[in-house]
């Protein structure tokens, strides 16, 4: 295959590692991006700062979230193309796809400005952190788009294989960002007083620089990719499947991102130290369980490929070998979580802060013991995506997080549990998901591969 490996073939484990291992790294990287913002403005500008930054990478995660969906239903569709050898489909698919989500993108960047005060007293920000977090928000919503263009190549790169080059792509940008952060927060901070405005200007121009590199990757190296004339006539049948994947898979990360929005809003309500503790410790926390979140991606775009070329056994041995996977990293990261939870939030907070680090490292080691839980999730969102049922994975996520915002809420209430009762509501939804996840697909899987090898029976007998 031309810059990208056919997940159909070859031994399970090295192959779904080779194609793992660049988007585990790649998300990580990506990570940076807020990661770097946080770091810099927490030490160098104060803790109203960093609890803005905090709380506005919560935010642009739920609006991410939607572009993210959107780019990942439709990479599901280009992957199960791929899989039937059908480039011109593939291609149909990338059209459709680019007028439908490009166009919602588009209408999301600018509700995000019109309701930006809106958002922020929704959130109950305080009022110390209100401007600081405003000012950041109208510099970093005008990335939305970019983030759009990225993601979207990023899903169509790796529908075929090719997980490398959007971490290349990605690496690049992050070592920009970081860069740029030093220069606009550290120099222009002292001669010019630009502070949080400067994270958020490093931020931007990092992102449109991956989104014209991976761009321009794909014009000039993957042209069989790119739509022709012919294939801008898009069919009401491939509008339909784009529409129907992309919006599910929508739903289910906004649904997600939206639960913990809704805690965001309870966390602040606890006041600035919470707050402040809560925007560390989500850094680390995403970025230790980032890698299993790539493995459930990667697992999906493996299962949709082998879906699409009717491999039925392989996908069972790949669930195996995954959910192996899975559980072995996320125990190796809750162990290192737990014991370097205090370290880690001193990367983030001043030692002074010693009741933001105490309660950062009390979240860390209540919830990061569970990253197992979190792990098989996203393995089960992705299976469910590959093999033409993401409103399974919708329903596991409202369970989750749906379970989860309610505990928040409940035991965040009672007096002898307090804060505590939002961290253990966390493992607690992502336990009784996993749950319901299993038991589905042990009671559906012969079916399901039944009636696809029924369909594939009548097509042949029909051909």
């Amino acid at each position: 295959m031309n810059n990208g490996e056919d997940l159909t073939r070859g031994k399970i484990t090295p192959t779904l590692l080779r194609f793992t291992l660049p988007m585990m790294a790649g998300a990580m990287m990506q990570q940076c991006y807020n990661i770097a913002d946080t770091l810099i403005v927490g030490r160098f500008i104060g803790a109203e700062a960093l609890a803005a930054v905090g709380s506005a990478y919560t935010l642009m995660v739920f609006i991410t979230s939607v572009m993210l969906g959107l780019s990942m239903g439709s990479g599901t569709v280009f992957s199960l193309k791929f899989g039937e050898g059908n480039m011109a489909g593939l291609r149909q698919s990338v059209a459709a796809s680019l007028l439908l989500t490009g166009g919602i993108t588009v209408v999301l960047n600018a509700a995000a400005y019109i309701w930006i005060d809106g958002t922020l007293r929704l959130l109950s920000v305080p009022a110390d952190v209100y401007p600081l977090m405003r000012s950041y928000l109208m510099i970093i919503y005008a990335g939305i788009a970019l983030s759009f263009v990225y993601n979207f190549c990023a899903s169509l790169l790796r529908s075929v294989g090719n997980s490398r080059t959007p971490l290349w792509v990605l690496a690049a940008s992050v070592v920009l960002n970081v860069v740029l952060d030093l220069v606009l927060v550290l120099l222009f901070g002292l001669l010019f007083g630009l502070g949080i405005e400067g994270a958020a200007w490093a931020t931007l121009i990092s992102q449109a620089a991956a989104a014209i590199g991976i761009t321009a990757y794909i014009l000039k190296t993957r042209p069989e990719l790119i739509p022709r004339r012919k294939d801008m006539a898009v069919s009401r049948a491939t509008l339909g499947e784009i529409a129907t994947f992309s919006s599910l898979t929508c739903v289910q990360q906004s649904v997600m991102n939206f639960g913990i929005l809704m805690v965001q809003g309870l966390v602040n309500s606890f006041g600035m130290a919470v707050m402040a503790a809560f925007a560390a410790a989500v850094k680390i926390d995403s970025f230790a369980y980032m890698p299993v979140q790539e493995l459930g991606n990667a697992f999906s775009t493996f299962v949709a490929q082998n879906f699409g070329a009717s491999k039925r056994g392989r996908i069972r041995r790949g669930m195996k070998q995954a959910l192996l996977m899975t559980t072995v990293f996320s125990l190796v990261v809750s162990a290192a979580v737990f014991v370097l939870a205090q370290p880690l939030m001193m990367i983030f907070v001043d030692g002074s802060q010693h009741d933001i680090i105490s309660i950062g490292v009390r979240y860390l080691r209540i919830e990061g013991a569970f990253y197992v839980g979190i792990g098989v999730l996203f393995l089960l969102y992705g299976y469910y995506r590959a093999i033409r049922m993401p409103g399974m994975s919708v329903v596991l996520t409202v369970l989750s997080l749906g379970l989860r915002v309610a505990l928040a809420y409940a035991l965040s209430a009672v007096p002898g549990i307090g804060v505590d009762g939002i961290w253990w509501s966390i493992p607690i939804g992502w336990a009784v998901a996993d749950a319901v996840g299993m038991l589905y697909y042990g009671k559906t899987l012969r079916r399901i591969y039944a009636r696809r090898g029924n369909a594939a029976h009548a097509m042949t007998v029909k051909t």
